[in-house]
């Protein structure tokens, strides 16, 4: 282990910049899996738990009809379809239960993703309240961006796919997209040093 923290002390001596890079890249990725493992739960889990009635209550804002690949479904920003069987019985995994743990568990996630991003990969000491605004601010509209999104292939997916197969697919995506943008809007409202 002391060679490890020798090397990287000589590569912070030589190369300040992109060792701080480096470190917070690291530590932004292992905080963001971590925060993403936590939302796959609640996004698998969370749904059964509130149940059929609210899986089977319409939720969609705005409702435009669609038809992608022989599925028609609505396409919302906010909200998901009602999802059905083959029968007609109503499963779980869409509607207004599938939108209160969507958002749960990515506003959770952000709680959690907050001070450990502020504190340790980026050690911020700025205002918390004018960060934790802003945080808030970026996450609603990187939240609307991957629902609009979400909602054109995860009906198409659910008529193919498992419940926890396309709750995979929606981790990922959304993960994903969330945490390169994310990066950028850390570095700009977590400014690092002593605040001003």
């Amino acid at each position: 282990m002391s060679n490890i923290k020798k090397f990287w002390s000589c590569f912070e001596e030589k190369h300040p910049s992109l060792a701080k890079w480096l470190y917070q890249i690291f530590y932004f990725v292992v905080f963001s899996m971590g925060v993403t493992i936590f939302q796959y739960l609640v996004f698998t889990f969370l749904p059964g738990l509130l149940g059929t009635g609210l899986a089977g209550t319409e939720f969609m804002w705005p409702k435009v009809s669609t038809n992608l690949f022989g599925v028609k479904f609505t396409w919302s920003l906010l909200g998901y379809n009602v999802l059905y069987d083959t029968a007609g019985n109503v499963l779980i995994g869409g509607g207004l239960g599938y939108f209160i743990s969507y958002e749960l568990g990515s506003f959770l996630a952000q709680c959690i993703n907050f001070p450990l991003q502020r504190n340790i990969t980026f050690k911020s000491h700025g205002n918390p309240v004018y960060q934790a605004v802003w945080y808030f601010i970026a996450w609603v509209v990187i939240s609307l961006i991957c629902n609009g999104f979400n909602n054109l292939w995860m009906p198409i997916a659910s008529a193919y796919v498992a419940p926890a197969v396309y709750n995979l697919l929606v981790t990922v995506i959304t993960g994903g997209v969330s945490m390169v943008i994310f990066f950028f809007v850390f570095k700009i409202i977590f400014p690092e040093g002593e605040a001003k």
